[in-house]
């Protein structure tokens, strides 16, 4: 199968290096990342390791593909969107962080799409290599929930290339379940500058479960059933079990980067306000992602 990697930065880059083991793949990224692929390979070290030669592109227009996985940061998936509908895909999985990537990517797409969430970490060491930091399971499945024969297939074609992978019929469900990990450990790993594993107990575990019971009640408000103690017990399994690792949000913030705050914290907020929903907690982390954004120059509004 051939399979369009949009978005190859480490998490990108580490799926799109295991799938490449079975599969005819295409990395779309950035150089001097997506350069150094081209020259010299991918390899992938770590928890899972791989040499593996992907092709390799800075212009992701024009592709043709029988599956594309868009991995790109949430604010950047209308763009992935509109340069991938430029070509002839068959089918689309975002495995991207946040609330309406899906919805986004299936506005301008005309193709299936699906709704997909990872727990596998990622880290690019230097151009070229990309090191694996956990292993976890991808999920995915049609964005509305339930079953369907293009879920089968790309979900085949994951586990194949021997990535964990569980084919769902509660999407929804799953990815209000990562979006309240998320917002349980990566808003308060990257004001706190900590990792994962500090917000399992003292301060930041209180601001940690509150801001997954607010999203847990957002998710019910929306029609999803996710009940709070779930919620906690989700943000807790995983700072257990990535206690070592610094959220994406935190990396973002040590390199100077752009955050998913509006997608994760922000969409709590934005969200409970339709329903009318408090959400007291995730709106003080959104506000100080956001004005150290500003400060920046990272974000105009």
């Amino acid at each position: 199968m051939d399979v369009v990697v949009f978005g190859a930065g480490s998490l990108g880059s580490l799926l799109g290096g295991l799938i490449a083991r079975e599969h005819a793949v295409t990395l779309v990224g950035r150089d001097p990342h997506v350069a150094a692929v081209r020259e010299s390979g991918l390899r992938v070290t770590g928890a899972v390791t791989a040499d593996v030669a992907p092709a390799a592109t800075t212009d992701g227009t024009d592709l043709a593909a029988d599956l594309a996985v868009v991995t790109v940061k949430a604010f950047d998936t209308a763009d992935a969107a509109r340069v991938l509908a430029t070509g002839d895909v068959d089918a689309v999985v975002s495995l991207s962080n946040g609330l309406g990537n899906d919805e986004t990517l299936a506005g301008h797409l005309d193709c299936p799409v699906l709704a997909g969430t990872t727990t596998y970490g990622a880290v690019l060491d230097d151009p070229g290599v990309v090191r694996c930091t956990g292993v976890g399971e991808v999920a995915l499945g049609p964005r509305e929930g339930g079953e369907s024969a293009v879920v089968d297939r790309v979900g085949t074609v994951f586990e194949a290339a021997g990535v964990r992978t569980t084919v769902a019929a509660d999407m929804p469900r799953r990815l209000w379940a990562k979006l309240a990990v998320n917002a349980g450990i990566n808003g308060v790993s990257a004001l706190a500058r900590v990792e994962n594993g500090a917000v399992r107990s003292g301060d930041a575990n209180d601001v940690a479960r509150r801001a997954a019971v607010e999203t847990a009640k957002v998710a019910r408000a929306s029609g999803v059933d996710l009940p709070d103690d779930v919620a906690v017990e989700r943000v807790e399994a995983v700072a257990e079990g990535t206690a070592a690792n610094r959220s994406s949000t935190l990396q973002d913030v040590e390199a100077g980067r752009r955050t998913e705050v509006d997608a994760l914290h922000g969409a709590v907020v934005e969200r409970g306000e339709e329903l009318g929903v408090e959400t007291p907690v995730n709106r003080t982390l959104a506000g100080l992602l956001r004005t150290w954004e500003r400060e920046r120059g990272l974000r105009e509004e």
